[in-house]
């Protein structure tokens, strides 16, 4: 939970709920600002809270639709969001792998985290890494632009660690922007492009990933969870775009949030 810059929790527990999903919120920490240009922020590690929020919530007989992960403070934190997975086997399990962007890995994520990670993506339905995080889970290089074929082939390989993916953000070599997505289970592969735009926000992964959430707790399709989580993601940022705010602020969802509601 990030307190200022729109991102991790502090945009996932309004979008799902708009969209009509009750949100149980588990911080895997509770940071003053997000790391994505900001300093001295002020950061506490949650870890010792995860473990028994599981039991209680097991011991009350609650259910979910869905277990969502997306950012983790530490690699013990891995082993708990896979007793969450083990103690509620008929959600459906959907890991953000939040470890970097820009080519770059975040501040807080060491490469021992980075390697825990790829045994949680093998537990996981879908994975939705963005370009520079597909690269860290693959063990590639970051590109700049990827021929299509070369993309497909990267979700390939991520669908043999998880049941389907979706790799966001990628510049394709023929200049067009594409979140790609390949269901694991059908086989059916999905291009959805998208039109740049002169900006770029942090927590945009945190958006896209609530909405194609939501949307599948719903009883979308993967490629048609993912179009509806681009459309509002594209949206966001271009209605924030002349906001005159710093980009670390975040994109202001919150004006568009009603597109969400049924």
């Amino acid at each position: 939970m990030s307190g200022f810059g729109r991102c991790s929790l502090a945009v996932i527990i309004p979008i799902i709920s708009a969209m009509g999903i009750q949100c149980v919120p588990v911080p895997t920490a509770v940071l003053s600002t997000h790391t994505g240009g900001f300093t001295d922020f002020v950061f506490r590690d949650m870890t010792d809270f995860i473990d028994p929020c599981r039991e209680h919530y097991h011991k009350l007989g609650v259910a979910f639709n869905a277990i969502y992960s997306g950012f983790l403070a530490c690699e013990a934190q891995v082993e708990s969001c896979l007793d969450f997975f083990r103690a509620f086997p008929d959600a459906k399990r959907i890991v953000d792998p939040v470890m970097g962007d820009d080519g770059e890995r975040y501040q807080t994520y060491t490469p021992e985290l980075v390697e825990q990670m790829k045994e949680l993506v093998k537990c996981a339905d879908i994975i939705t890494p963005n370009l520079t995080e597909a690269s860290m889970l693959l063990g590639e290089g970051f590109p700049d632009k990827l021929p299509e074929k070369t993309a497909r082939s990267w979700l390939e390989r991520l669908c043999k660690l998880s049941k389907s993916a979706v790799i966001t953000g990628i510049l394709l070599d023929t200049g067009e922007h594409a979140n790609l997505c390949l269901d694991g289970t059908t086989g059916e592969y999905t291009r959805i492009s998208w039109e740049p735009l002169p900006a770029s926000y942090p927590g945009t992964g945190d958006v896209f990933a609530s909405v194609m959430t939501g949307k599948l707790i719903f009883g979308a399709s993967l490629p048609d969870a993912v179009k509806a989580a681009t459309d509002f993601s594209h949206h966001a940022v271009e209605i924030t775009m002349h906001n005159d705010q710093p980009n670390r602020n975040g994109v202001e969802f919150e004006r568009i949030l009603s597109d969400l509601i049924k």
